[in-house]
């Protein structure tokens, strides 16, 4: 049986973020990656903070525990957090470790709004050839993520965009509700 040398790349997805606070459109973008790019699991990478974002308005734990709420019933989603390990908040810090093995076939899920900035993220070329970006349609930024520097810039081979996928939910409006403790939908 020696000769059975099946392909043992693992297919994962990774969502970063600061999770503040996490929301059914995250749960949706990880169910939907699984399902159309085939991932054995998706990671929610949670963050202590997002370098070019305002700190976090909830606290890590209490985050963490928002997460684990969400994704319990759902086996291939896990939640980590990378930081204390790698010593670093950057993207490409995690991908690193996660190549180390070299068992795994990485696909970086990001909102679209995401991919505006995408040039400001630390070795964003780098990023981009360790794993493939899949960018998800986001209300109201599609247009300027399709006009961002990095879609002019690359060979965007190593970007998938999925359209027609629309997350309407947005952490800043959830925070907004609970905070302002409005009850309006």
């Amino acid at each position: 049986h020696k000769y059975m040398v099946k392909n043992n790349f693992k297919k994962i997805g990774v969502l970063g973020g600061s999770f503040d606070p996490p929301h059914k459109g995250h749960l949706y973008i990880s169910k939907k990656s699984i399902k159309l790019l085939k991932l054995d699991k998706v990671i929610w990478a949670i963050t202590k903070k997002n370098p070019l974002k305002e700190k976090p308005h909830f606290s890590l734990k209490l985050r963490k525990i928002l997460c684990n709420k969400i994704i319990k019933r759902h086996k291939k989603i896990q939640l980590k957090h990378y930081e204390d390990k790698l010593k670093s908040k950057t993207s490409i810090a995690l991908l690193k470790y996660l190549q180390r093995t070299k068992k795994y076939k990485i696909f970086f899920i990001i909102g679209a709004d995401n991919l505006i900035n995408f040039h400001k993220w630390t070795n964003y070329e780098k990023i981009l050839k360790l794993c493939k970006l899949v960018v998800f349609s986001r209300k109201g930024f599609d247009t300027k993520a399709k006009k961002s520097v990095i879609i002019r810039h690359l060979n965007s081979k190593n970007i998938k965009f999925f359209k027609n996928l629309k997350i309407n939910v947005s952490s800043t409006q959830l925070r907004n509700k609970i905070i302002n403790g409005s009850k309006k939908n």
